[in-house]
């Protein structure tokens, strides 16, 4: 027998395989195809104040070995995922994670303070890749210290696990989870999407609405496992990784490289049924590999 939990914060984990938010609703969506109670989490969509109708269409489109979305944080607000989602998720035998997200530090504390009385959420996300009006559309996550502030006022206001979602587009991503730890960050979990853009030639024109969009899939696999080993070596808390996984293998390989824990997102609109099959192949791989447990394997990565 293997043991596959996992800490994180206060979370428990029954195992490292969680799914990223936006990529697979509300695990409801995911009942048809697998048992998501065999999942260590789900993290759902992002979830803001107020409603959001999102950017218009087109906002998706393929690339090679990824895709680029600017769906633009759509959903109908916390009042509505209070009322109607919450009901209807609260039941299941995993961790339920929400992502939050925000245009202002107060719309984010707003949204966390609120979920602090929902029993059956156990933590949150924090995507700090939003655009803060306040300092002219920067993202939150782009500079240490509107990081670090965003984080502070949120864990000033939430009582459970707080994690951080990291944004790949800036200079130093090492710096930025630093400075979220230090604003007393339970976790960190990235990377989040790649700034990219897609083009017509046909038409000569931008194939995405909004010009550029966030590129996911095995095409950024390289950079988030250099991210995520980097960050391994600037904080002590627990890391998830995320970016291109979609099979047991790679999953591996971001827990080689300091991973705890691991999200699945692409690879749901593959195969929706990815995410217990990479449950089941790290469990082979730790029979095979004569491994104990999960901390036989984070951060093993040889010289």
């Amino acid at each position: 027998m293997v043991d596959l939990e996992i800490k994180i914060g206060q979370l428990t984990l029954k195992n490292p395989v969680l799914t990223a938010s936006g990529t697979f609703g509300y695990g409801e969506e995911f009942d048809d195809f697998i048992d998501v109670n065999r999942l260590g989490g789900i993290v759902v969509k992002g979830t803001t104040l107020e409603h959001r109708e999102g950017n218009p269409y087109p906002r998706m489109a393929e690339t090679a070995s990824g895709m680029l979305n600017a769906v633009g944080l759509q959903n109908k607000g916390l009042e509505y995922f209070v009322k109607n989602i919450y009901p209807r998720i609260k039941d299941y035998k995993t961790n339920i994670i929400v992502n939050v997200s925000g245009s202002k530090v107060e719309d984010y504390v707003a949204v966390v303070e609120q979920l602090n009385e929902l029993d059956a959420i156990p933590a949150i996300e924090l995507n700090i890749s939003c655009p803060n009006v306040k300092t002219g559309g920067m993202a939150f996550g782009t500079s240490c210290p509107s990081a670090f502030d965003v984080t502070e006022q949120v864990r000033k206001a939430y009582k459970k696990t707080l994690i951080v979602k990291l944004s790949p587009n800036v200079t130093s991503i090492s710096e930025i989870a630093k400075a979220v730890e230090d604003a007393g960050a339970d976790s960190v979990s990235l990377i989040n999407t790649l700034l990219g853009m897609a083009i017509n030639a046909e038409t000569r024109r931008p194939v995405l609405s909004t010009i550029t969009g966030g590129l996911s899939g095995p095409c950024i696999k390289p950079i988030a496992l250099r991210m995520v080993w980097q960050v391994s070596k600037a904080v002590k808390i627990p890391i998830i990784g995320l970016g291109g996984i979609m099979n047991a293998t790679d999953a591996i390989e971001f827990m080689l490289a300091g991973a705890s824990a691991i999200q699945v997102g692409t690879a749901n609109f593959i195969d929706p049924g990815v995410s217990v099959k990479i449950v089941d192949g790290i469990e082979d791989y730790l029979k095979r590999h004569y491994l104990k447990s999960m901390g036989d394997l984070i951060g093993m990565m040889g010289a």
